[in-house]
């Protein structure tokens, strides 16, 4: 009997990445929890491949992520998308309205409060450094604040904020050595909810790097664009 011209074929799903991007962490723990096999292809952010100059013309970053051929660009937007696409299992996001739109103000957050300050800790000297030091250690206070004594940032179960500042514990301890800080002793509840995430969800222990394989990224970087000393 021939083969029904209307099954369905296999899905394609290509994600282009750097792997020491905590963006494209956050896309990888999703596709996880999805279950969603991939074809893994790793970028250079000073050398970018002509596939992803392709398929993400407008900013030309990484990550993104090609489903069928289209391209889906920005790490949030990724993980909304699979979390649509992918529906029957694992939801990321809680069920009501409210919910969505609480746990999307605090990922906004996260992507753009600690990214942009946790990168001044190793770019930055003197008065910007220590500015920066100081709204990062705020801006932890309030993410603690958010947690309070929840197991996870939803409540019970692993989902979206989770999903976004998990991949930020692989980068604590280059943030510590570059911005004199001691997050392991200044904030124990962010500490102890990193590490029920590694020993409950092994779409977090398999998927994030070492710490210190993200410090030895960073001084490289910083040889790179001669800010050592």
């Amino acid at each position: 009997m021939p083969n029904n011209p209307t099954m369905a074929k296999k899905e394609e799903v290509i994600l282009l990445n750097l792997w020491a991007s905590m963006y494209g962490m956050k896309v990888m723990i999703a596709l996880a929890e999805k279950g969603v096999s991939y074809e893994y292809r790793e970028e250079d952010f000073r050398n970018k491949s002509q596939l992803l100059l392709e398929m993400n013309p407008v900013h030309k970053k990484f990550p993104v992520l090609i489903h069928n051929g289209k391209p889906i660009c920005e790490s949030s937007i990724i993980v909304e998308y699979i979390d649509e696409v992918w529906k029957d299992k694992a939801p990321l996001f809680p069920s009501d309205t409210y919910g969505k739109a609480h746990a999307r103000f605090w990922a906004d957050f996260i992507d753009k409060k600690i990214y942009q300050i946790g990168r001044k800790l190793y770019t930055r000297k003197g008065e910007e450094h220590e500015a920066a030091r100081k709204e990062f250690i705020d801006s932890l206070k309030l993410i603690e604040g958010e947690l309070g004594d929840k197991p996870y940032f939803g409540g019970e179960s692993f989902s979206y904020v989770d999903l976004s500042l998990i991949p930020f514990h692989s980068w604590f301890h280059s943030y510590e050595t570059y911005g004199k800080l001691i997050i392991q002793q200044d904030f124990p509840k962010l500490i102890a909810w990193g590490k029920r995430c590694f020993q409950n969800k092994e779409s977090v222990s398999n998927t994030l790097p070492d710490s210190l394989k993200i410090l030895a990224f960073v001084q490289n970087f910083r040889k790179i664009f001669g800010l050592d000393e």
